[in-house]
């Protein structure tokens, strides 16, 4: 385990804090439970620009690619980020088949990279620790979304 220090832990408690902002956990619960599409086509129809969800998921999207550029740049040490900080993953693994639209529609190849870049380095880290966990976090993820789907179709048919 590499040396953590005062400064890294204070500016994790920091972006802890960031995090329990009304409105952007607002934002994190909408995207955890509704953001899930396959291409740039299909975001912008669902979630328009101008639109409460737009907001939501740009929010999200850039909070988790800022902290993605913190760490990144060697100001928070990855070990004592990946401990207690799994949900940039989950957001990255949502957008993940969408990046490459986004990139070529605004014509920016590095749009996102600091969130691609980190959960790279997490995955392999997990995978050090926790081999095969994960493709289990992906399977558990998909029948969670399942999931809610079945029972928004069983809601909507009473």
């Amino acid at each position: 385990m590499s040396e953590v220090t005062h400064e890294q832990v204070n500016l994790m408690l920091k972006l802890y804090e960031m995090r329990r902002e009304p409105r952007l956990r607002e934002a994190r619960e909408w995207f955890t439970r509704s953001f899930h599409v396959s291409s740039v086509e299909e975001a912008m129809q669902k979630f328009p620009i101008g639109s409460a969800e737009n907001t939501n998921m740009r929010m999200v999207v850039s909070y988790w690619d800022m902290c993605a550029g913190i760490v990144n740049r060697g100001l928070i040490n990855d070990e004592l980020y990946f401990e207690s900080n799994g949900e940039a993953w989950v957001v990255w693994d949502r957008i993940r088949p969408i990046v490459p639209g986004w990139r070529a529609a605004f014509s920016n190849p590095t749009l996102f990279h600091h969130l691609e870049e980190l959960c790279g380095r997490l995955e392999a880290w997990r995978e050090k620790i926790q081999p095969g966990s994960t493709a289990k976090m992906r399977q558990m993820m998909q029948m969670m979304q399942q999931q809610m789907a079945q029972a928004r179709s069983q809601s909507a048919t009473r």
